[in-house]
Parts: C-alpha cells; sequence; structure tokens
C-alpha cells in the first residue's frame, strides 16, 4: 500500500513516536521524523526491520530540538501533517519549574508556526490526561475532554504541569493566530503496553517498583491506563478524521484498575517473575497523612482523591475507535517487555 501524503513524526525513538511510526508505514505513508541526534537512526531502522517493516525508502530522518529553529523547515517540507509527539528530556530533575515548562510551551510554538509557514494541513498534539482529569474530585462525575486540570493543583508533577500549560498555550496560538492550521490533541493516561524497543514510557515505574520489591506496601490507588498500540491508532484516526479538528481526545482503555489489582495479576499470571511483589496493601490515611510532608506522597494523595470515572467515548463515537487491549492484556504486555528487554529502572 502507499499513499502520497507526507507526515511528520517528531521524537521517532520514543515509546509511543516508533509505534507510530511503524502503524504509518505499515499504512503506507510518506514518513518523516525527528531526532535530538542522527545517531539514533540505525537503532530506529534495526527496530522497525524486526517488527516487519522491510522497505524504508519512505522514511527520513532530520536532526532537531523543541529549543532551537535548525531543521524544522527542511522536516516539515511537503508534510500534511505533523504528529507533535516529542517531549522536552530532562536528564536531572529541573530546579525550578520554569526549566521545565518553557521548553514545553516553547518546543509545542515552534512546531505549530512552523507548521503554519509550510501550508501543513494538521497538527496533532500529543498532550496527558494531567491536563484534563486531576482536578476532578467527584468520583460520580465522569471526566471528559471539557475538564481542565488546575496548573497550581497539589502533588501534580512538573511534567503534568508542563503538558498541561503547554496544551492551554497551543490551543491559545491557534484561536488567535493559526488560520488555517487544524489541530486536535490526543491526552493519554498513563501509557503502557509492549514495547518495541528497551525504550519504555515513565509509566513502566510503575511495575517495576512493584516487581523489585522496593514497594513494600501497596497503596490502594486506582489507575486508568492504555496500551501504546491504541495510543498510536488514535493518533493516525484523529489526523485523518475531518471531525477530528478543533478536538481533544482521552486515550484510555475502558474501565480502571487499582496497584493492589495489578499485583494480584501479576503474582497469578507470572509468579517466577513477580517473586518480590509485595501483597501488603498501604492504607489510604497513611498516604494523606505523608503528603503533608513528602512530595511522593503528595501525588499518592492526589491520585487518591481524584475521579478515576474517565470517560474514552468521545474517541469511540467520532473517531470510530475500539481499543485493542483491555486492562489486563496491556498490563501483561508491559510485563512481556520488561522481561525481554530485562528492563530495570
Amino acid at each position: 500500500m502507499k499513499n502520497s501524503e507526507t507526515v511528520l513524526v517528531t521524537g521517532g525513538t520514543g515509546f509511543l513516536g516508533i509505534q507510530i511510526l511503524l502503524q504509518l508505514l505499515q499504512k503506507g505513508y510518506q514518513v518523516n521524523t525527528t531526532l535530538r541526534s542522527l545517531k539514533n537512526k540505525d537503532k530506529i531502522i534495526e527496530t522497525l526491520r524486526t517488527n516487519g517493516i522491510t522497505s524504508l525508502e519512505h522514511l527520513h530522518f532530520f536532526e532537531t530540538e523543541l529549543t532551537k529553529d535548525d531543521n524544522w523547515e527542511q522536516a516539515m517540507k511537503g508534510c500534511t501533517y505533523v504528529l507533535s509527539v516529542a517531549s522536552p528530556v530532562f536528564f536531572d530533575i529541573p530546579k525550578n519549574e520554569d526549566e521545565a515548562i518553557r521548553p514545553a510551551v516553547e518546543g509545542i510554538l515552534r512546531i505549530l508556526k512552523f507548521a503554519k509557514k509550510e501550508g501543513v494541513k494538521r497538527v496533532v498534539m500529543t498532550s496527558s490526561f494531567g491536563a484534563i482529569g486531576f482536578s476532578n474530585t467527584d468520583k460520580n462525575k465522569e471526566t471528559t475532554e471539557i475538564d481542565w486540570t488546575n496548573p497550581n493543583l497539589k502533588g501534580l508533577s512538573i511534567y503534568e504541569k508542563s503538558k498541561g500549560i503547554a496544551e492551554r498555550t497551543a490551543w491559545d496560538f491557534i484561536n488567535k493566530e493559526g488560520n488555517q492550521l487544524e489541530f486536535a490533541t490526543i491526552n493519554p493516561v498513563a501509557i503502557l503496553g509492549p514495547s518495541l524497543s528497551p525504550h519504555i514510557s515513565g509509566s513502566f515505574e510503575l511495575l517495576t517498583n512493584l516487581l523489585d520489591g522496593s514497594m513494600k506496601k501497596v497503596p490502594n490507588i486506582p489507575l486508568n491506563i492504555v496500551d501504546v498500540r491504541d495510543v498510536a491508532d488514535l493518533h493516525i484516526r484523529a489526523m485523518m478524521n475531518p471531525n477530528a479538528n478543533g478536538q481533544r481526545f482521552i486515550a484510555s482503555a475502558d474501565g480502571q484498575i487499582s496497584l493492589p489489582e495489578i499485583a494480584k495479576l501479576l503474582k497469578n499470571k507470572m509468579p517466577d517473575a513477580a517473586s518480590k511483589v509485595s501483597q501488603e496493601t498501604l492504607p489510604n490515611w497513611l498516604i494523606h497523612l505523608a503528603g503533608l510532608f513528602n512530595s511522593q506522597a503528595r501525588t499518592g494523595s492526589m491520585f487518591l482523591k481524584m475521579s478515576r470515572n474517565v470517560s474514552n467515548a468521545k474517541a469511540k463515537n467520532i473517531l470510530e475507535w475500539t481499543p485493542i487491549a483491555n486492562n489486563e492484556q496491556t498490563i501483561l504486555a508491559s510485563l512481556d517487555s520488561i522481561i525481554t528487554y530485562n528492563i530495570t529502572k
């Protein structure tokens, strides 16, 4: 299958980015992708070949950074669509919030401005559920795409705060000076599932903390998760569907699963790999109490208070999206990847 349209995917080496590259190439698109260093090109080629992409003449690489203008014009030239997947990377925890927020904001503005200049039809931005649902504490109220997280919420990580502020900035740009440029966002919950390479998402830390026994007692925190293959599929649907313009889409599997349920699942299905997984539960009151003194516990306390009654109906209704994996399948596929690639923290 050959498609004449060209798609730019930013951050091709990432856990989600490379899954999007794979699906676009399987569908026959011409694909450009950006990397912080072209030294990573061979890893992508090897990963794609391992996963069945034999012909790579439709894939082109460009070295760019979210903080610089260099090569963005060349990367977008002739592109119909841009999937803005890459996030700023920090090798150390930023000393202040501005160090994290400024690159995220400047990065998406840079992409939108170059997309507008190059006549791109539509940009789809990977935002986060953290920009939508963390402030809803009414557990009887469904969280939908009309909701926004308060950026000053106690317990909100700098990363989630930066994603939310960057998304608000993007919508502001589109509404004020986007002209004909179309725009949509995908707002995933915790992304897990099978990895195409040893590169995984930050959400895997939940599982590695359980597996290595460092989580001595398991907090009874409910979670929403989604399979990386479903998130990639949703990006492509939002790129193609005329009705996606101007819309946000929550990417989440149906229902929720708690950390103790995940621990039990790991113990039951893969007892050898899960031998260090704790079966003790941490009381909720202790998490709330610790949250007064400890930033990690403050995040846990926020998670306990928020509603996990999350709707994925909009993606299903507008984009005809159906998740291929349920919570259990996604967790077990993640565990397979941890074992296959010997992933530790």
